[in-house]
């Protein structure tokens, strides 16, 4: 068959587009609310087709080019469980999930994979969705497949688990498996990051790479509401600075020949991870430009899927919708 088609929402920086780009797949669309990400798209991939509209807006009927693709994607705002979080914002983002669900009348892709949180999978917080989701899926002839992935098992240096929901076309579905690792061993944060913070001629990077022997927490990218860019809350902040890390901010800049690296000291004595690591530790690629001003790229790189996820995903996907379809017996009236 000729290329297969995409049509991805919430696209945000492109990770999860990038990976399922790899896999094989051109997208017709990408749809994203926030102008610094539908930036970073255009800037990277001239040729992409970006809107840049609210989902729950969004009307496939005046975007023709979206409808009749293989494939919907939506690397969605993660749902939050915290207590502390407002019910207004925790709302938002369920709306998403469920307008990335009914979309899927108007164009009626051959697939649906939706990204979120590992919960989304199989915490009991989460059935109501699942339900929602079953029931408007089943009837338009989709079977489905609720998993979770861990990015460190696809070659990303961090922890991050993501709840995956893939819906195929009945006919299509008996050709899928979710996607297994593609590593054995896990790419540590001191391996990753090492050739970096040796670049300007820091004389500790081999010391500090030789003790960042763990992935990464899971990445943060925060609420537009509140604060600037750090890596995470209270617990993530801790588990860097294990690693010699100061996770209170990112930094501006890699260290050079005169940062003395001594986390006895506290804070002052710790490295900082810059933005671009931050892409590195999220497995985006070296040449992709997240643009915007420094609290807006490092916001964009942490709510991505990472990109190698989206391509095992899409491997995955890929090779269900490349088989002969199973034939469609219909019940004798």
């Amino acid at each position: 068959m000729g290329d297969l088609t995409f049509v991805d929402v919430c696209a945000g920086a492109g990770g999860l587009a990038i990976g399922l780009e790899r896999a094989g797949f051109t997208p017709r669309l990408l749809l994203d609310e926030d102008e610094d990400a539908c930036r970073t798209l255009s800037t990277n991939r001239p040729d992409w087709n970006v809107l840049q509209a609210d989902l729950v807006d969004f009307d496939p009927s005046e975007h023709p080019e979206s409808q009749d693709v293989d494939l919907l994607s939506a690397g969605l705002p993660r749902v939050k469980s915290n207590a502390t979080i407002t019910r207004t914002e925790t709302g938002r983002e369920e709306q998403l999930l469920r307008a990335a669900v009914y979309l899927v009348h108007a164009i009626r892709p051959r697939a649906l994979l939706l990204e979120n949180v590992p919960g989304l999978a199989d915490s009991d917080k989460f059935q109501e969705f699942r339900d929602f989701a079953r029931a408007e899926l089943e009837h338009l002839g989709y079977e489905f497949s609720w998993f979770v992935l861990n990015a460190a098992d696809f070659g990303v240096p961090q922890d991050r688990k993501q709840g995956v929901l893939v819906a195929i076309q009945r006919q299509w579905f008996p050709g899928f498996h979710p996607p297994v690792p593609t590593v054995t061993e896990h790419v540590s944060v001191g391996e990753a990051l090492g050739p970096s913070m040796r670049s300007l001629g820091w004389p500790d990077a081999d010391r500090w790479a030789a003790q960042a022997t763990s992935v990464a927490p899971t990445l943060v990218g925060g609420s537009k509401n509140r604060g600037g860019a750090d890596l995470g809350p209270r617990g993530t902040k801790r588990k860097w600075e294990t690693m010699g890390v100061n996770a209170h901010s990112l930094g501006n800049e890699l260290p050079g020949p005169e940062f003395r690296w001594d986390p006895e000291l506290g804070r002052d004595g710790m490295v900082q991870v810059t933005v671009d690591q931050a892409a590195v530790l999220q497995g985006f690629p070296d040449h992709w430009t997240v643009t915007g001003r420094k609290t807006p790229r490092y916001r964009q790189i942490g709510h991505a899927s990472p990109p190698p996820v989206g391509e095992a995903l899409g491997l995955a996907i890929a090779e269900a919708l490349d088989r002969n379809p199973d034939p469609v017996i219909f019940a004798a009236g």
